[in-house]
């Protein structure tokens, strides 16, 4: 049974020190506690423990370590969250028009073209409820109003711009493979044929739902695994990642970055990554799985 009580900030700063951690200021700690909760900041400074059981501290860690990497963090989740925010609006709209003009503006909503149906009863159960949530949007307003007869959802441009990039994720990889968009969408972004694309865009969905939730990524194991081409038609890495190397985030970076040098060939991915790594050069970037002179390599200097 659970018995553990809350702990005051006074307890909390207490606690810490007695474990180890050097606590420079307890003024500036308690404002951070008052705003940041202990267990959080636990997810940072569980690396510098070298007794977890009893939670002891090794010799020499600071509190001021532990904000220097929640503030990495925080940091590193908002760049990417504005990285994939370019990638989601770019599949949203590449999706409208490619199998709009293949079929219909309703095509998200015919089971003839999906392989899963019970995925895609799922996902328009998702989406109806996006719809109710977002029917005071303008273009949503005005469609229900002046088509109040028709049962059907909004066409897909008014559809799924209220949805979001896992929704559009999965509908993309539901498409039976015979769709010829499918395999359209997939070239334009350089990977071929749709073999490869849907585990990439359901690793960046699953980046983007940790950056939406403030969910740590320093230092986390991702348990999604992408399928990556031998050969790219574009400028990809050196060597093949190894496949204990995908549980790190550097590979999903690096697709990210192969994505958005055709989204948005001038993007400054490179730099304000470099940029990050300078302000915080304490953050060991092997945690991140990020090698030694990764801007060095030809698909980040593009």
């Amino acid at each position: 049974m659970y018995e553990k009580k809350p702990t005051t900030i006074a307890e909390q700063i207490a606690l810490l020190k007695q474990r180890g951690l050097e606590i420079e200021s307890e003024e500036e700690t308690a404002h951070f506690l008052a705003h940041i909760s202990f267990y959080r900041l636990g997810e940072y400074w569980h690396s510098m423990q070298s007794d977890d059981k009893n939670h002891i501290f090794k010799p020499g860690s600071k509190f001021t370590e532990v904000i220097a990497l929640y503030c990495f963090d925080r940091e590193f989740r908002i760049l990417l969250f504005e990285v994939i925010e370019k990638l989601e609006i770019s599949l949203r709209t590449k999706l409208i028009y490619h199998l709009s003009h293949e079929f219909d503006p309703w095509w998200f909503q015919n089971f003839d073209l999906f392989a899963d149906s019970l995925a895609l009863t799922k996902t328009l159960s998702g989406l109806e409820e996006e719809i109710a949530r977002s029917r005071k949007e303008t273009s949503l307003k005005n469609h229900f109003k002046n088509y109040k007869d028709d049962g059907r959802f909004p066409p897909a441009w008014k559809t799924l711009e209220q949805t979001s990039f896992g929704t559009l994720s999965k509908l993309y990889g539901n498409l039976k493979n015979s769709i010829k968009s499918k395999d359209r969408i997939a070239q334009e972004y350089g990977a071929v044929n749709h073999t490869y694309l849907p585990s990439w865009l359901q690793s960046i969905a699953q980046i983007r739902n940790y950056c939406a939730h403030h969910t740590r990524l320093w230092n986390r194991s991702l348990p999604s695994t992408v399928k990556l081409l031998a050969k790219p038609p574009l400028p990809w890495l050196k060597a093949a990642p190894k496949e204990n190397e995908f549980q790190k985030i550097y590979v999903h970076l690096c697709l990210m970055k192969y994505l958005l040098n055709i989204v948005a060939p001038e993007n400054q991915f490179t730099t304000c990554l470099q940029q990050l790594f300078n302000k915080y050069p304490n953050v060991d970037l092997s945690t991140l799985g990020i090698k030694k002179n990764w801007q060095d390599e030809s698909l980040w200097s593009t």
